[in-house]
Parts: structure tokens; C-alpha cells; sequence
């Protein structure tokens, strides 16, 4: 009886020592684990799990220092083809225009557009009914960059040069006073307007331009009529930029 009660004092003892030591143990390992997770140097690099959507900017490299750049765009002009005319003409072509940049504001540009389409006729006997018409400018000037940021810019320009009009080509031989029309010629054309500018990329740009188009024709004909006409044209096309920088 004495035996067995010193053995199982002994093994009470032995447990609570295993115990104990288990304890301290567990202690010093739970430390050291808080300690680790508080510490910056021993945090984990977080990774981007597979899938996850990863947003990119494709404006952010967007800069406005390009020496060079070109754009084409389809284009519309109204206008009247002789000087007493009351019905217009609207026309459809092309707008290829190009720049050099001589400083962050400030820079050359040149314009060559072609329209054609059909006007409206002056009464006539010859039964003329809707004549092909055409202008082709060619003009340059200073521009302005103005407002501007990684979206798009406002852009001012004004062109001065010529027009080549060509009102006689469909009169079947008849003089252009029969249908009210101006002459075949070579006139002063003056541009006045600008570029809204939408940028997609750093090189790659969505132009709107609007302009206000002046021009100064005459007829060799009866009062020899010389009149300066205030007509609205406007294209939309791409802009490209070129990378050599000023």
C-alpha cells in the first residue's frame, strides 16, 4: 500500500515537471513567432496571385516634346461657287497636314486639302443640273499649343496661301456665267481655326479639326464680280507623332 502511494506521488511529480517544461516551451515558441511577424525586414514580399487584373496606363508616356508630326483625316467643306449664288455646295475630301515644332508652344504647320462634290446651278437654258465643283488648298502658318495635359490638347492655328478652284469642268463648253459659277483659277485662301486633340498613346492622337475657311474669287465675266467668301469646314482623322524630340 505505502509502494503504491510513493509511486503514484512519483509519477504525479514527473507529470507536473512535463508539464511545466511543455508549457515554457510553448511560451517561448508562440515569443518568437510574434516577434518575427512584428519585425518589417522579415516580412514575406507580397506577390500578385495568378489572374489578378493589373491596371496600366497607356497615356502615362504621353509628352508634348515631338519635333515632328503628321495627320490625315476625312474632311468636309461648304462653300459657294459663284458669287450670287443661293444654293451652297457640300463638299467631301482629304486633310493631310503636318507641323515642326520650334519650341513647347510655338510651330510651323502646312496644309494640303482637296474637296469635291456637286452645287447647286443658276437657272440656265442649258439644262445644267448639279455640276462636279472641287477646291485644293495648299496653305502654312504659325499654331499654338495651348491647354494641353495627358488626355488631349487645344491646339490654335491660322494658314494663309492658295486655292486652285475648279468650277467649269462639267459645264459641257458653256461659260461659267451660264450657271452663276466663278471661273477656273487660282486664288488667296486664308485658314483660320484649330485641333482638338484626343490622345490615345503616346505617339497616336484623334484630331477633330474645325476651321473657318476664307477665300477670294472673281469672275472675268459681265461686272467682273471680286468677292471674298467666309465658308465652314471641318475633318476627323489620326495624328501621328514622331519620336525625335526638340
Amino acid at each position: 500500500m505505502r509502494l503504491s502511494v510513493r509511486s503514484f506521488a512519483s509519477i504525479a511529480v514527473i507529470a507536473a515537471l512535463a508539464f511545466s517544461a511543455g508549457s515554457r516551451a510553448l511560451a517561448q515558441e508562440s515569443s518568437s513567432s510574434s516577434s518575427s511577424t512584428s519585425t518589417p525586414e522579415s516580412t514575406p514580399a507580397s506577390t500578385v496571385p495568378n489572374g489578378a487584373y493589373i491596371a496600366i496606363d497607356p497615356l502615362a508616356s504621353v509628352r508634348y516634346d515631338n519635333r515632328y508630326d503628321v495627320s490625315l483625316g476625312m474632311a468636309y467643306d461648304h462653300m459657294k461657287a459663284g458669287p450670287n449664288l443661293l444654293q451652297g455646295s457640300n463638299l467631301g475630301g482629304l486633310d493631310l497636314t503636318g507641323s515642326y515644332w520650334l519650341s513647347k508652344h510655338w510651330g510651323a504647320e502646312g496644309s494640303v486639302r482637296g474637296y469635291v462634290g456637286t452645287s447647286g446651278a443658276g437657272t440656265n437654258s442649258a439644262n445644267i443640273k448639279g455640276p462636279f465643283v472641287a477646291q485644293y488648298f495648299f496653305v502654312g502658318g504659325p499654331e499654338w499649343l495651348g491647354p494641353h495635359n495627358k488626355h488631349g490638347a487645344l491646339i490654335a492655328h491660322v494658314l494663309a496661301g492658295g486655292v486652285y478652284g475648279n468650277f467649269e469642268r462639267d459645264l459641257r463648253g458653256n461659260s461659267p456665267s451660264v450657271v452663276a459659277f466663278y471661273n477656273d483659277q487660282l486664288a488667296p485662301a486664308v485658314i483660320m481655326g484649330g485641333h482638338f486633340d484626343l490622345n490615345r498613346s503616346s505617339r497616336w492622337v484623334f484630331r477633330i479639326t474645325p476651321d473657318a475657311v476664307l477665300t477670294h474669287y472673281n469672275t472675268n465675266y459681265g461686272k467682273k464680280i471680286s468677292q471674298t467668301d467666309i465658308n465652314f469646314a471641318i475633318s476627323v482623322g489620326l495624328e501621328y507623332k514622331f519620336k525625335k524630340k526638340r
